[in-house]
């Protein structure tokens, strides 16, 4: 199959988020939210070393829309809804990354802003991401990478209903080059 004709939803909506694809618009709302939770994201995201500037967050908002339109990465952001259910503040990133249209298998990412951590946005949103590549692109496979050490990011995977499947030693480096050990969970078609 031609992976640019395969269906990709452009939002997603759950009882209190909106989860869409990302435009050039959305540069202000992303530049603050990451420059707010440097801190947290520079351990465990490659993208996060430097404090980017509007131009450069701009510039990485055109590129997500291309890299979705082009069906290579299909990186969104999160918003909570308001009562009459329009977009309200930003609360951070997910996505199907890793693609394999071949086998049907994804990769969910997630991040959260700093001063929206600890409220149930991001497992909502991996939730409803997840539900999407399964009952919308028919996924056979979702995972979830991370480091072994970032708790907070594999709680999230557990609270979605995702298995732990192991732990690879060395996998990886960290964004300051040091060996890192993977988690690696996932969910299945049945």
């Amino acid at each position: 199959m031609e992976p640019l004709l395969e269906f990709v939803p452009e939002c997603i909506t759950t009882l209190r988020l909106i989860v869409r694809s990302a435009r050039a618009s959305d540069a202000q709302a992303v530049n603050t939210a990451v420059v707010e939770s440097m801190d947290a994201l520079r351990p465990y995201m490659p993208w996060a070393q430097t404090e980017p500037s509007l131009a450069q967050s701009e510039g990485e908002c055109r590129r997500m829309q291309a890299r979705v339109l082009l069906r290579e990465d299909l990186p969104m952001l999160i918003f909570e809804r308001d009562e009459d259910g329009h977009e309200a503040e930003f609360i951070g990133g997910t996505g199907l990354h890793r693609i394999d249209w071949t086998v049907r298998r994804f990769e969910v990412g997630y991040w959260c802003r700093s001063s929206r951590v600890g409220q149930g946005f991001v497992s909502e949103a991996v939730e409803a991401v997840t539900r999407c590549a399964f009952e919308q692109m028919q996924a056979r496979r979702v995972e979830v990478r991370m480091d072994d050490g970032n708790e907070r990011s594999w709680r999230v995977a557990e609270r979605a209903g995702f298995t732990l499947e192991g732990v690879l030693r060395s996998q990886s480096l960290t964004p300051t080059g040091e060996p890192r050990d993977t988690r690696i969970y996932a969910k299945t078609q049945l």
